[in-house]
């Protein structure tokens, strides 16, 4: 009689001893310790979030001025390396950086207080320039009438100018904020060398020394590149838009100029807030809807130039930024800490890449290609 192999195998096998399970046993996709270092970590992301919502007051200067101090510290170096004390030298940049700061917020801020003040005749100019949408608005209601529907578009109704104050009152920080962030970033610039050394010296082994001190050089160079880089692009962003602005002949074409060329500082949104500004003040400044918005159409060209060409050639080669991390860590920043992290949310992008670099490098094998 022929034997079969599985007959063999089971004659062979030990008698009374059981039969191997034919599954095989595979390990969980995520263990339960992995599983509990995840949960604590998520914990403690929520916690942090949390507290720097809530002590906004404090983290915001804070935080601020170590990105700028981060962002100047290589000017600071610079007069010193021309024998100018750094203490001394960090107080100069700053006067510096205040006083241009300043000359653009008197350029802005001298047409905004005389908009502000004829904020309701210029809200009733808009209203009446805006009868042109009545015909498109009739339109709409008679083809939701002949569709069935029982409500037509409501009529047009101007905004109330009731958000003008605490608008202000949120994009204004406090007096103890302002003082707050002056002398952290005094403090920091001047002892920024110190603080180097302290944090590396924290580690006790070569390699992890090693390790922070290429982080820190690389934030270093990369945030003073970025600031010097976006600096240069935005001021001609504003140049640009105040030469449109004089060329079609706007009201005020240095202050839009300089408008535009702060509001660019703010990825996505300040191009388009500054967008909508344009045609707001072409309509009213102007008897047609069409020359009001050749202004505010040239601007978007300027834009979509600076976004598409320049400013992915310039800074593209230094450190590469993902459209969609940049969309997400502005919204997340904005949300968080307003109009003032939405300016820190690249900078604070850059160092996050940087720390994963490090931190966290690929050693991964490659995927096979498609």
């Amino acid at each position: 009689m022929r034997v079969l192999p599985s007959e063999r195998l089971i004659s062979g096998s030990d008698e009374g001893s059981p039969l191997p399970d034919s599954r095989v046993e595979l390990p969980p996709v995520i263990r339960r310790t992995e599983f509990v270092a995840l949960a604590l970590a998520g914990l403690l992301l929520i916690a942090v979030v949390a507290v720097l919502y809530v002590a906004k007051a404090f983290f915001l200067p804070v935080v601020m001025a170590m990105v700028a101090g981060t962002m100047l510290s290589p000017a600071a170096t610079f007069l010193e390396r021309r024998r100018v004390p750094r203490a001394i030298g960090a107080v100069l940049i700053v006067i510096a950086v205040t006083a241009m700061v300043t000359f653009v917020v008197a350029l802005i801020a001298a047409p905004a207080m005389e908009w502000s003040s004829r904020l309701p005749e210029l809200g009733a100019q808009l209203k009446d320039k805006l009868h042109v949408f009545d015909r498109p608005l009739a339109l709409w209601r008679e083809l939701q009438t002949m569709v069935g529907g029982s409500e037509g578009l409501p009529s047009f109704q101007f905004p109330k100018f009731d958000w003008v104050q605490p608008t202000l009152e949120f994009l204004s920080p406090t007096f103890a904020e302002f003082l707050l962030f002056f002398a952290t970033l005094i403090l920091f610039i001047a002892s920024w060398r110190d603080l180097r050394r302290a944090l590396i010296m924290t580690f006790g082994e070569r390699d992890a020394r090693l390790r922070t001190l290429r982080i820190l050089n690389e934030i270093e160079v990369h945030l003073g590149n970025y600031l010097l880089t976006v600096t240069i692009i935005n001021v001609g962003v504003g140049v640009a838009t105040g030469i449109v602005c004089a060329v079609t002949r706007m009201p005020n074409p240095a202050g839009l100029g300089a408008l535009a060329a702060a509001l660019n500082f703010i990825p996505i949104i300040g191009p388009v807030a500054m967008f909508v500004i344009l045609a707001i003040v072409g309509v009213m400044a102007f008897p047609t809807l069409g020359s009001g918005l050749v202004a505010a159409i040239a601007f978007g060209g300027i834009t979509f130039l600076e976004g598409h060409f320049v400013t992915p050639t310039i800074i593209g080669r230094r450190l590469a930024l993902n459209a969609l991390a940049v969309f997400i860590a502005l919204a997340f920043w904005t949300w968080l800490w307003g109009p003032m992290g939405a300016f820190l949310s690249s900078p604070l992008l850059i160092v996050g890449l940087i720390l994963k670099e490090h931190l966290l490098p690929e050693n991964s094998p490659q995927l096979p290609q498609e």
